[in-house]
């Protein structure tokens, strides 16, 4: 039995900060270490429960698209094995073991660099409201998990805890972190998402959209950061059950967005979830992290 970890507890090192699923501490002046806890949150709120786990495998999937992706643009990865890190880590490693990066320090861009390869979610909301998604316009006609004319780059605002996400135009973008740098977000961050959408929908799953993080480094850099396409900050549907018209099955949250809608669950206020419903978002995960690389993920 996989024992969940709701929160980290590293008292030699300095804790930063805590997210919404990752406990962050900084280890000296040139590295943090990502801690990946078996929180989960749905619509910006943390649940009282923990998917026992799931930081394990959201930490796995991320090294898989870090080591993928690199080509493209470099990453804030040190180390993900726990040997390999300062003794002031390894001391803790009866919880980090499996779910940590050691990673750069950098500067982070306070932008949530959201691609979008088909319609759904928030972006399907929009446009039926208003034809637009981001309010950037698109053809009339568009049906619910349909594959969008082109990939769409839609950023948004990064929410204190506690606080939603705010989508913004584009434009909006380069006024916050400038127009060289807002362009080369956009560009990477399309980038990173084509290539990885191809490649799972060779292994039978639809990456519809995601979330990247971005930050730079001293010598100006753009760097790949936090975590990478994992159930948490993509939606991942199964190729096989895919038809437009419809919401889709799904490897991620919205199983338990699904749930939460069942129960009109009010937004705001974390609830306890049954047994049920964290069992079977756990094995979403690992269905993912299966098809995605061919391997069990490692949960002891």
């Amino acid at each position: 039995m996989i024992e969940a970890l709701f929160e980290s507890n590293c008292p030699d090192l300095k804790l930063v900060a805590r997210g919404k699923v990752r406990d962050l501490y900084e280890v000296d002046a040139e590295s943090l270490l990502f801690v990946a806890t078996d929180r989960i949150s749905a619509y910006d709120v943390i649940m009282k429960s923990a998917v026992a786990g799931k930081g394990k495998i959201l930490t796995q999937i991320s090294q898989f698209w870090f080591s993928f992706l690199e080509p493209v643009v470099q990453n804030h990865l040190i180390t993900a094995n726990i040997d390999e890190m300062p003794q002031v880590v390894q001391q803790y490693r009866d919880q980090l073991q499996g779910r940590s990066l050691l990673v750069k320090k950098v500067e982070v861009l306070p932008i949530e660099a959201i691609v979008r390869g088909y319609i759904t979610g928030s972006g399907w909301k929009e446009y039926e409201k208003q034809g637009t998604v981001c309010d950037m316009a698109l053809p009339e006609g568009l049906r619910e998990s349909q594959k969008l004319p082109r990939v769409l780059f839609t950023p948004s605002t990064k929410a204190e805890y506690g606080d939603h996400d705010e989508n913004i135009h584009p434009d909006k973008c380069a006024e916050i972190i400038g127009e060289e740098r807002a362009k080369e977000m956009a560009r990477v961050a399309e980038e990173l998402y084509s290539r990885a959408a191809e490649y799972a929908l060779g292994k039978g799953i639809i990456i519809a959209d995601t979330k990247f993080e971005f930050g730079v480094d001293k010598q100006g850099n753009l760097m790949l950061i936090d975590e990478v396409l994992t159930p948490d900050s993509s939606r991942f549907w199964p190729t096989a059950s895919y038809k437009v018209g419809r919401g889709q099955e799904s490897y991620d949250k919205q199983y338990l967005r699904d749930y939460l809608t069942s129960i009109d669950f009010d937004m705001h206020t974390p609830i306890d979830l049954p047994p049920t419903v964290l069992d079977n978002t756990l094995k979403k995960y690992i269905e993912a992290y299966v098809k995605l690389t061919g391997n069990r993920p490692e949960l002891g």
